[in-house]
């Protein structure tokens, strides 16, 4: 391995966990026989990022991060006209194109800017200053008319969102992201994340999980983009806090579910968001967000209950 390969190598990898670090830090290091000069370059290099983490973790205040203004988070899914066959309970997570556009514009003319998941880090954990009235974008479950429909509505306010993949919904039939669309939304300075490999449950995960659910489609959305993913939507918005510590293991800032009160713990992994019925009205979405986003909420839990996210809609 060259120089140059190696310092491309650590500006791409340094952002990540400690515990992925070490891991391909050491493999490296097992692979190097006689060890060379780049390997123990890049093996001190391993325990300054792994300090570098284990010191940012432990700055973390949860109190203080509670204590904040919660930002609105919107979270939408299928933006399409609904069908005779979609059941009413479906259209909660089905918005029609124009009740979509009439959200946006809403937005746009209300005075809201978005922002993305590095600045509601920065702002969480730092009280970094965001812009007057923010508000994030998020979408789920990798339907393709949030790359035909929801992109150029965006482009239209000069907005981005964030996009949380289920991988194996790739190019899965007509009515899904290609790789090429995913790409392209990265390129234009939206944020690709994880929301798992097929949509499994959360709380339901063994230990024979974790890897195919977690740690291979964000190696694999890492390798299509070219950008690390630090970031995990909950499947169903469901999740539960004797799984967070192993969540952070893979190296992830920060989660997003629905509408729990937050882990008092860990509120990073649990942040709030409300998911953009297909019913409401653009001034229901505004009365939503002043109503419940106004405060910051102080409520403490570590496992309650809520309304979960149904099973995505047969296409």
């Amino acid at each position: 391995m060259s120089w140059q390969k190696a310092r491309r190598w650590i500006k791409f990898y340094g952002s990540k966990s400690q515990f992925n670090l070490v891991t391909k830090f050491s493999a490296i290091f097992i692979s190097a026989k006689p060890i060379t000069s780049v390997a123990k370059y890049l093996i001190a290099l391993a325990l300054f990022y792994s300090l570098s983490y284990a010191s940012q973790a432990q700055t973390i205040n949860s109190a203080e991060v509670l204590s904040r203004k919660q930002v609105p988070i919107l979270c939408y899914h299928q933006i399409r006209d609904w069908r005779k066959s979609d059941k009413k309970v479906d259209k909660d997570y089905i918005i029609p194109p124009a009740t979509f556009k009439a959200h946006i514009k809403m937005l746009a003319d209300s005075g809201y800017h978005t922002i993305l998941p590095d600045q509601l880090f920065d702002y969480l954990t730092k009280g970094t200053p965001l812009p007057a009235k923010p508000v994030m974008l998020t979408f789920d479950d990798t339907d393709g008319d949030q790359f035909t429909v929801a992109r150029s509505e965006l482009m239209k306010y000069g907005f981005k969102g964030v996009y949380f993949i289920v991988f194996t919904n790739i190019n899965k039939n007509k009515y899904y992201m290609t790789r090429a669309q995913i790409r392209q939304l990265s390129d234009e300075g939206n944020v690709i994340a994880c929301h798992t490999q097929d949509h499994t449950n959360f709380k339901k995960y063994t230990d024979k999980d974790w890897e195919p659910q977690i740690g291979t489609p964000t190696k694999k959305l890492e390798r299509l983009t070219g950008k690390p993913v630090n970031y995990f939507a909950f499947p169903f918005g469901e999740w539960s806090s004797a799984g967070l510590p192993k969540l952070r293991s893979y190296g992830f800032k920060a989660a997003f579910q629905l509408s729990l009160p937050r882990d008092h713990n860990d509120p990073l992994m649990t942040i709030r968001r409300i998911l953009s019925c297909g019913y409401w009205t653009a001034e229901t979405l505004d009365y939503n967000i002043k109503h419940d986003f106004g405060r910051a909420q102080l409520r403490l839990v570590s496992n309650a209950k809520a309304k979960p996210e149904p099973a995505p809609v047969v296409k």
